[in-house]
Protein backbone atom coordinates (compact mmCIF):
# COMPACT_ATOMS: atom_id res chain seq x y z
CA UNK A 1 0.00 0.00 0.00
CA UNK A 2 0.98 3.59 -1.30
CA UNK A 3 -0.02 6.57 0.04
CA UNK A 4 0.81 9.94 -1.33
CA UNK A 5 1.37 13.14 1.18
CA UNK A 6 -0.80 16.04 -0.45
CA UNK A 7 0.25 19.58 -0.36
CA UNK A 8 -1.34 21.63 1.92
CA UNK A 9 -3.58 24.69 0.51
CA UNK A 10 -1.55 27.08 2.63
CA UNK A 11 1.44 25.98 1.88
CA UNK A 12 0.65 26.49 -1.83
CA UNK A 13 -0.73 30.17 -1.65
CA UNK A 14 2.83 30.39 0.23
CA UNK A 15 4.94 29.07 -2.93
CA UNK A 16 2.69 30.93 -5.27
CA UNK A 17 2.82 34.46 -3.72
CA UNK A 18 6.91 34.42 -2.82
CA UNK A 19 8.62 31.36 -5.06
CA UNK A 20 12.10 32.68 -4.21
CA UNK A 21 11.51 30.84 -0.71
CA UNK A 22 12.34 27.58 -3.04
CA UNK A 23 14.86 29.24 -5.78
CA UNK A 24 17.17 30.30 -3.30
CA UNK A 25 17.23 27.19 -1.31
CA UNK A 26 19.65 25.01 -2.58
CA UNK A 27 18.38 21.77 -0.44
CA UNK A 28 15.04 22.30 -1.64
CA UNK A 29 16.32 22.73 -5.53
CA UNK A 30 17.90 19.55 -4.87
CA UNK A 31 14.96 17.30 -3.63
CA UNK A 32 12.97 18.85 -6.44
CA UNK A 33 15.37 17.93 -9.51
CA UNK A 34 15.85 14.73 -7.68
CA UNK A 35 12.06 13.68 -7.55
CA UNK A 36 11.87 14.88 -11.25
CA UNK A 37 14.68 12.84 -12.88
CA UNK A 38 13.26 9.73 -10.64
CA UNK A 39 9.60 10.52 -11.94
CA UNK A 40 11.01 10.49 -15.56
CA UNK A 41 12.50 7.13 -15.03
CA UNK A 42 16.00 5.80 -15.24
CA UNK A 43 15.62 5.31 -19.14
CA UNK A 44 15.49 9.11 -19.88
CA UNK A 45 18.16 11.29 -19.64
CA UNK A 46 17.28 14.48 -18.15
CA UNK A 47 19.40 17.59 -20.21
CA UNK A 48 17.72 20.41 -18.27
CA UNK A 49 18.80 18.64 -14.69
CA UNK A 50 22.84 17.65 -16.00
CA UNK A 51 22.61 21.87 -17.27
CA UNK A 52 21.53 22.75 -13.69
CA UNK A 53 24.24 20.49 -11.95
CA UNK A 54 26.48 22.08 -14.13
CA UNK A 55 25.36 25.45 -13.75
CA UNK A 56 25.16 24.86 -9.89
CA UNK A 57 28.75 23.70 -9.77
CA UNK A 58 29.66 26.97 -11.90
CA UNK A 59 28.21 29.30 -9.31
CA UNK A 60 29.94 27.76 -6.74
CA UNK A 61 33.01 28.07 -8.32
CA UNK A 62 32.25 31.97 -9.18
CA UNK A 63 31.34 32.19 -5.22
CA UNK A 64 34.65 31.44 -3.89
CA UNK A 65 36.16 33.35 -6.15
CA UNK A 66 33.97 36.09 -5.15
CA UNK A 67 34.95 35.76 -1.65
CA UNK A 68 39.21 35.09 -2.74
CA UNK A 69 38.48 38.70 -4.72
CA UNK A 70 37.17 40.57 -1.53
CA UNK A 71 39.14 38.55 1.01
CA UNK A 72 42.35 40.05 -0.83
CA UNK A 73 41.01 42.87 -1.83
CA UNK A 74 40.38 43.66 2.32
CA UNK A 75 43.57 42.19 3.13
CA UNK A 76 45.43 44.79 0.26
CA UNK A 77 43.65 47.84 1.75
CA UNK A 78 44.88 46.56 5.14
CA UNK A 79 48.58 46.81 3.64
CA UNK A 80 48.12 49.91 2.53
CA UNK A 81 46.46 51.47 6.03
CA UNK A 82 49.58 49.88 7.57
CA UNK A 83 52.59 51.39 5.10
CA UNK A 84 51.18 54.94 5.04
CA UNK A 85 50.72 54.83 9.17
CA UNK A 86 54.41 53.44 9.08
CA UNK A 87 55.02 55.87 6.69
CA UNK A 88 53.65 59.30 8.72
CA UNK A 89 55.35 57.57 12.04
CA UNK A 90 59.36 57.88 10.17
CA UNK A 91 58.32 61.56 8.90
CA UNK A 92 57.63 62.89 12.32
CA UNK A 93 61.30 62.70 13.82
CA UNK A 94 63.04 66.49 13.32
CA UNK A 95 66.65 64.54 14.01
CA UNK A 96 68.46 62.11 12.38
CA UNK A 97 68.96 60.30 15.20
CA UNK A 98 65.55 60.16 16.07
CA UNK A 99 65.10 59.22 12.52
CA UNK A 100 66.83 56.24 12.59
CA UNK A 101 66.11 55.12 16.11
CA UNK A 102 62.23 55.15 15.24
CA UNK A 103 62.81 53.00 12.14
CA UNK A 104 63.75 49.79 14.68
CA UNK A 105 61.15 51.09 17.25
CA UNK A 106 57.29 52.34 16.30
CA UNK A 107 58.00 51.92 12.26
CA UNK A 108 58.55 48.34 13.04
CA UNK A 109 55.89 47.99 14.95
CA UNK A 110 53.49 49.27 12.87
CA UNK A 111 54.67 47.48 10.08
CA UNK A 112 54.89 44.15 12.05
CA UNK A 113 58.14 43.45 11.89
CA UNK A 114 60.93 42.01 14.65
CA UNK A 115 63.50 44.51 13.32
CA UNK A 116 64.54 46.91 10.65
CA UNK A 117 68.15 47.53 9.75
CA UNK A 118 69.74 50.48 7.27
CA UNK A 119 72.78 49.70 5.45
CA UNK A 120 75.19 52.15 3.85
CA UNK A 121 78.04 52.27 1.72
CA UNK A 122 80.94 54.25 2.25
CA UNK A 123 84.76 54.49 1.56
CA UNK A 124 85.27 56.08 5.32
CA UNK A 125 85.86 54.24 8.34
CA UNK A 126 83.05 52.51 10.40
CA UNK A 127 84.64 54.21 13.67
CA UNK A 128 81.88 57.21 14.03
CA UNK A 129 80.40 58.33 16.83
CA UNK A 130 76.96 58.43 14.91
CA UNK A 131 77.37 55.10 13.72
CA UNK A 132 78.60 53.87 17.10
CA UNK A 133 75.24 55.05 18.68
CA UNK A 134 73.17 53.55 15.92
CA UNK A 135 74.62 49.98 15.40
CA UNK A 136 71.47 48.42 16.90
CA UNK A 137 69.93 49.85 13.27
CA UNK A 138 72.44 51.40 11.43
CA UNK A 139 75.35 49.56 9.60
CA UNK A 140 78.15 50.28 7.12
CA UNK A 141 79.99 48.38 4.69
CA UNK A 142 82.17 48.63 1.77
CA UNK A 143 80.94 49.68 -1.68
CA UNK A 144 80.17 47.15 -3.24
CA UNK A 145 78.16 45.24 -0.35
CA UNK A 146 74.34 46.09 -1.01
CA UNK A 147 74.38 44.77 -4.72
CA UNK A 148 76.30 41.07 -3.42
CA UNK A 149 74.16 40.86 -0.75
CA UNK A 150 71.00 41.23 -2.78
CA UNK A 151 72.43 38.72 -5.75
CA UNK A 152 73.76 36.30 -3.19
CA UNK A 153 77.09 36.56 -5.31
CA UNK A 154 75.22 34.97 -7.94
CA UNK A 155 75.16 37.41 -11.64
CA UNK A 156 71.55 38.09 -12.02
CA UNK A 157 69.53 41.40 -12.15
CA UNK A 158 69.76 43.42 -8.55
CA UNK A 159 66.00 44.00 -8.19
CA UNK A 160 64.80 46.97 -5.69
CA UNK A 161 62.55 44.72 -3.29
CA UNK A 162 64.35 41.24 -2.55
CA UNK A 163 61.81 38.84 -0.81
CA UNK A 164 63.31 35.59 0.73
CA UNK A 165 64.53 33.83 3.67
CA UNK A 166 68.26 34.83 5.56
CA UNK A 167 71.55 34.40 3.69
CA UNK A 168 74.57 33.47 5.92
CA UNK A 169 75.46 37.15 5.56
CA UNK A 170 73.42 37.65 7.68
CA UNK A 171 75.63 37.88 10.45
CA UNK A 172 76.96 41.46 9.87
CA UNK A 173 73.43 43.06 9.19
CA UNK A 174 71.72 41.39 12.09
CA UNK A 175 74.34 40.99 14.84
CA UNK A 176 73.26 39.11 17.66
CA UNK A 177 69.72 38.72 16.60
CA UNK A 178 70.74 37.08 13.11
CA UNK A 179 69.93 33.87 15.62
CA UNK A 180 66.57 34.63 15.20
CA UNK A 181 65.54 36.02 11.99
CA UNK A 182 64.60 33.50 9.56
CA UNK A 183 63.04 35.81 6.48
CA UNK A 184 63.58 39.50 5.19
CA UNK A 185 62.71 41.93 2.91
CA UNK A 186 65.58 44.34 1.43
CA UNK A 187 64.92 47.69 0.07
CA UNK A 188 67.72 48.74 -2.31
CA UNK A 189 67.99 52.46 -1.72
CA UNK A 190 69.47 55.05 -4.42
CA UNK A 191 70.42 58.02 -2.86
CA UNK A 192 70.92 60.10 -5.99
CA UNK A 193 74.04 61.06 -8.35
CA UNK A 194 77.13 60.75 -6.74
CA UNK A 195 75.96 59.07 -3.65
CA UNK A 196 76.74 55.51 -2.83
CA UNK A 197 73.68 53.08 -2.59
CA UNK A 198 71.90 52.04 0.64
CA UNK A 199 69.70 49.05 1.36
CA UNK A 200 66.84 48.98 4.20
CA UNK A 201 66.33 45.59 5.63
CA UNK A 202 63.08 44.03 7.23
CA UNK A 203 64.00 40.95 9.64
CA UNK A 204 61.39 38.39 10.68
CA UNK A 205 61.19 35.41 13.16
CA UNK A 206 58.94 34.15 11.23
CA UNK A 207 60.49 32.44 7.98
CA UNK A 208 57.44 32.52 5.83
CA UNK A 209 56.62 36.34 6.35
CA UNK A 210 58.54 37.16 3.54
CA UNK A 211 58.57 34.38 0.57
CA UNK A 212 59.89 35.18 -3.21
CA UNK A 213 55.47 35.09 -4.43
CA UNK A 214 54.49 37.59 -2.52
CA UNK A 215 53.61 41.54 -3.74
CA UNK A 216 55.99 43.99 -2.93
CA UNK A 217 54.65 46.99 -4.35
CA UNK A 218 53.87 48.79 -0.87
CA UNK A 219 57.44 47.67 -0.07
CA UNK A 220 58.77 49.77 -3.38
CA UNK A 221 56.71 52.31 -2.26
CA UNK A 222 58.31 52.31 1.58
CA UNK A 223 61.14 52.59 -0.09
CA UNK A 224 60.68 55.17 -2.17
CA UNK A 225 59.56 57.83 0.76
CA UNK A 226 62.56 56.58 2.70
CA UNK A 227 64.68 57.14 0.14
CA UNK A 228 63.52 60.78 -0.42
CA UNK A 229 63.68 61.51 3.60
CA UNK A 230 67.20 60.46 3.72
CA UNK A 231 68.92 62.03 0.85
CA UNK A 232 67.25 65.50 3.01
CA UNK A 233 69.38 64.44 6.17
CA UNK A 234 72.03 63.38 3.59
CA UNK A 235 72.24 66.84 2.46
Amino acid sequence: MSSTVKMTHSLREQIMTDPEVILEDKDVMRALVAANEKALGGNIVDLRGIAMERLEARLDRLEDTHRSVIAAAYENLAGTNQVHRAILRMLDPFEFEQFLKDLDGDVAEILRVDCIRLVLETVQSDDDPVVNRLGDVLSVAEPGFVESYLTNGRDVPVRQVTLRQVIPEGQMIYGEAADWIRSEACIRLDFGQGRLPGMLVFGAEDPHQFKANQGTDLLAFFGGVFERAMRRWLS
